[in-house]
């Protein structure tokens, strides 16, 4: 059984996208590198061959791999977040106590996660860290 995963709109927008590009252009670029190959002779000893398939399995690996993910994505309605919490969406200000630096990121799900565009996962280990959030210091673990 698989796992939900919350996304922004955005988020799963990419998700979808990232595999409507596998399938529509590169699973046709493995299929066409597997006729090359194997128009080149002996398929026993076809390196080339192997290689193709094996990169063709990885491939459907992916596509296998991101279907179910979306089959289990929902998308986060902002509307209904309780900010009380600090949960997906939160944003958060994390400060170095020693330097006095404070940066603010914004808490997403984990194939959203982006560092310098200020976005990190949920599931990270900044996640276990003290945030400065309306005034008030959270710790969460």
């Amino acid at each position: 059984m698989s796992k939900v995963s919350y996304y922004t709109t955005e988020g799963l927008k990419k998700l979808r996208e990232e595999l409507n590009k596998l399938k529509d252009i590169e699973r046709p670029k493995a299929s066409q590198a597997i006729a090359e190959a194997r128009d080149k002779g002996d398929l026993s000893e076809n390196a080339e061959y192997d290689a193709a398939k094996e990169a063709q399995g990885m491939l459907e690996m992916k596509i296998s791999k991101m279907e179910d993910t979306l089959a289990n994505a929902r998308v986060i309605d902002e509307s209904q977040l309780d900010t009380s919490k600090v949960l997906a969406l939160s944003i958060v200000k994390i400060k170095n106590q020693t330097n006095g630096i404070e940066m603010t990121y914004t808490l997403v799900a984990e194939s959203e996660a982006d560092l310098a565009s200020g976005k990190i996962s949920v599931n990270s280990l900044f996640s276990c860290f003290t945030f400065f959030v309306n005034g008030v210091y959270i710790i969460i673990s």
